[in-house]
């Protein structure tokens, strides 16, 4: 490490720490020329996930656009601060495991949905008319009874099991 102050490469470590949960090392450093001592931090690069949008645009990914379009979905429902922040979390774990580089945005899309219907179903309706972008009232009732005979097994299995 060059010294920020004589310009001398040879520094050595004289302390080291871990910072916000292990993410971070802070080291205290002394250059053997001119015995300053100096602090450097060490970080894991993270690259950012980048977004395949339909017309193949590509963009990075945006956490705060992810929130918004949640939050435009539950409007008015009886969704916590909570669950929002959980889906959010599940979608980004989820992107983590499978995508390293590039996600196309309908993977994403697919996510959020999976969690929104196990979550609200009058929530999944208002993401998916945006998501699938419906362009007819029959495309939009087909959804409909699609979500109503889902939501049905799933309550009739989840009554099931208990």
């Amino acid at each position: 490490m060059k010294c920020p102050f004589c310009g001398y490469y040879d520094t050595r470590v004289v302390d080291t720490r871990v910072v916000k949960n292990a993410s971070i090392i802070r080291r205290r450093r002394m250059c053997d020329k001119c015995k300053h001592k100096f602090t450097t931090y060490e970080r894991v690069e993270e690259v950012p996930l980048m977004v395949i949008k339909s017309d193949n645009r590509r963009e990075p990914f945006d956490i705060n656009k992810l929130r918004e379009g949640i939050l435009r979905a539950i409007e008015k429902r009886p969704v916590s601060s909570e669950d929002v922040e959980r889906i959010i979390s599940e979608v980004q774990q989820e992107l983590a495991q499978k995508f390293t580089m590039e996600v196309p945005s309908s993977t994403i899309g697919k996510l959020v949905l999976k969690h929104l219907f196990e979550l609200d179903p009058v929530a999944y309706v208002r993401f998916a008319s945006v998501y699938y972008q419906y362009d007819s009232i029959e495309k939009f009732m087909k959804e409909l009874r699609n979500l109503k005979r889902r939501y049905s097994s799933k309550r009739y299995k989840d009554n099931k099991n208990e």
